[in-house]
This record gives C-alpha cells, structure tokens and sequence, in this order.
C-alpha cells in the first residue's frame, strides 16, 4: 500500500527528530547526526515550499492555505537557524521551533491532511513529486554578525506571526550570540 502525503511527511519528521536526538545525545555534538539532520531538515522545508504549499494553492484557485504564511516564517528561522556553526544551544532552538511547526502540518487537520484532500486524484503524483526530491546542496556554516541577526530578526517574526512576537527569542540563552 502506497502511503500517503501526510505518512511520508510525518515519517521524515520522525526521522529528523531521531537525527536531532543521536545530535544531542553525544558529549558534545554528534556532528555528523547534526549534518545529516541540516541537509535533511533543508530537503523537506523545500518539499513544502517548493511543491506542497504551491500545489495546494492552485487547488484552492490561487488562494495559500490559512497556514501557510506562518509556515513560511517558521521555515526562514529554521534555515536561518542551520547556518551557524552548531550549537547545543543552536540546536535546542530548532527543537522550540520545531515543537510548534511540526503538530501545524500533522494530524487530521493538519497542512498535510488538507493537501492531500486538495489534491484529491492527484495525490499519488503529488507524493511522486516529494519522492523525487533532490537533496539540497547545503553550503559552509557561517558565524558573522548577520547571521545572528538574522536569526533574531526571523525567530522574532515567526513568533509574530503567532501573535508574539517574542515566544521564539524567549528560548535564548543570556549568553546566545543572537543576543549580543
């Protein structure tokens, strides 16, 4: 039985959690886990961004799904998030993120469910599509300045997004780099 859009998304949300989980569990950081989690984490935001969210707009005759625009500022702080030098700190900010991000996609009023009721005989080719993604090409970390602000500025947004705008940067360390 071929699974469904939601199956697939929901697995690879496990498996990243997993990923996050091997990351953290090492003394230190497990780095490999974490880079295996980063071009991970970058595949599926662009299965969504780049197929999910515009399909399910065509389906609703040019109109984004409801979620979609808090979607799209959680998955800028989370990209945000991964070009920096990891952190156990950097990584426990996606984990606060991902914590609300993920329960919007799952479950059977979730983005997931909702595209595939969008795509309705289409959704087999929909999840072709999310198959045949490539992985992404993931570039060198970079620690300057910008990046943390840039952080800052999207955790900020995201969380407006939500209605407060501060509910991201609350999960900041006094001594993060964000807040210096």
């Amino acid at each position: 039985m071929t699974p469904s859009i939601h199956d697939f998304l929901a697995a690879d949300h496990a498996r990243l959690d997993g990923l996050v989980a091997v990351a953290l569990a090492a003394d230190g950081l497990d780095l490999a886990a974490y880079e295996q989690f980063r071009a991970g984490l970058l595949r599926h935001i662009g299965m969504e961004e780049k197929i999910l969210l515009p399909a399910a707009k065509r389906a609703r005759g040019g109109t984004a799904l409801p979620a979609a625009r808090l979607l799209r500022h959680d998955h800028s702080a989370l990209a945000a998030l991964l070009v920096p030098t990891p952190t156990r700190a950097l990584l426990e900010r996606i984990r606060a993120v991902l914590a609300l991000h993920n329960p919007l996609e799952e479950g059977a009023d979730g983005v997931y469910a909702a595209c595939e009721r969008l795509a309705g005989p289409d959704a087999d080719a929909l999840l072709a599509q999310l198959r045949a993604t490539p992985p992404v090409p993931v570039a060198a970390h970079f620690d300057g300045p910008r990046a943390f602000e840039a952080i800052e500025r999207l955790l900020y947004a995201a969380g407006d997004a939500r209605g407060d705008g501060t509910l991201f940067l609350r999960t900041l360390p006094a001594h993060d780099p964000c807040r210096q």
